[in-house]
């Protein structure tokens, strides 16, 4: 994460010391010190204090999704998509709902490092429903729309989760493995309608519901990802699974 520190422009210039019969007063001399002294010693503090902050979530950069920890504020009341992907019993006492990006690098760390343990551990057991919705940040991404749409239209025939996995697996953060011709390939390789799946993919006709993910994330103030909501709880980046172990523990407390 980068931080930009404006530094004040007007800074009092020390005198020049020397054997000169045009010498300032020792005193005023000293007290000039101690002020660019004082201004140093600050604005260290200040640099110290903005590199120990958490990382901002905002979108603009690939940095700036790293992952940043747990909202202490209330539930949130996502906007919900009665079509979107679930994994997991329907009357699990826990939800989580991931926002998320086929091209975001923390998305897929989040994928190959904890996404199995929560499958294996919560969702495959009963006590967790996991509910995919897509966030991808074309202005990052030039291809992450587009696997989006994909997966949709995978999940058109049922098989949105094996999509899931194959995107995660095969793509990169720079777009390789995500182009159309991959995407298709993919869809091939699943066993899927191929004609089906080019025209769902082709005319665009899984745009509509990824743009309403979208707008349910702005509603709740996305604007990176990875970002889950764990029974309305906020937890943002690609966090560990002890993370998510004890956010999920809290819940099934509740």
């Amino acid at each position: 994460m980068t931080e930009e520190l404006d530094k004040p422009s007007d800074q009092p210039e020390i005198p020049e010391i020397g054997e000169s019969k045009n010498l300032l007063p020792a005193s005023i001399v000293l007290a000039a010190i101690l002020i660019s002294v004082s201004i140093f010693y600050n604005a260290n503090l200040i640099v110290k204090k903005l590199d120990s902050s958490p990382a901002v979530l905002g979108g603009s950069t690939a940095q700036n999704q790293q992952a940043t920890g747990q909202n202490n504020e209330g539930p949130v009341a996502v906007p919900l998509r009665s079509e979107a992907p679930v994994l997991g019993r329907s009357d699990a006492k826990v939800t989580i709902i991931e926002f998320s990006d086929f091209q975001c690098p923390y998305c897929q760390r989040f994928f190959n490092d904890t996404f199995g343990q929560l499958k294996s551990r919560y969702i495959d057991t009963g006590g967790v429903k996991f509910v995919f919705r897509n966030f991808p940040l074309s202005g990052l991404h030039q291809n992450a729309e587009k696997a989006a749409e994909a997966a949709e239209c995978a999940n058109r025939q049922g098989k949105f989760w094996q999509y899931h996995d194959l995107l995660f697996k095969n793509g990169q953060s720079d777009g390789t493995g995500l182009d159309t011709a991959s995407l298709k390939k993919y869809a091939d390789e699943l066993g899927l309608d191929q004609n089906k799946f080019n025209q769902c993919l082709d005319n665009g006709e899984a745009a509509e519901v990824i743009n309403k993910d979208i707008a349910d994330g702005g509603a709740v103030s996305i604007s990176g990802t990875p970002i889950f909501f764990i029974n309305g709880k906020e937890l943002v980046g690609a966090q560990p699974f002890a993370a998510f172990e004890q956010a999920i523990e809290d819940a099934l407390k509740g």
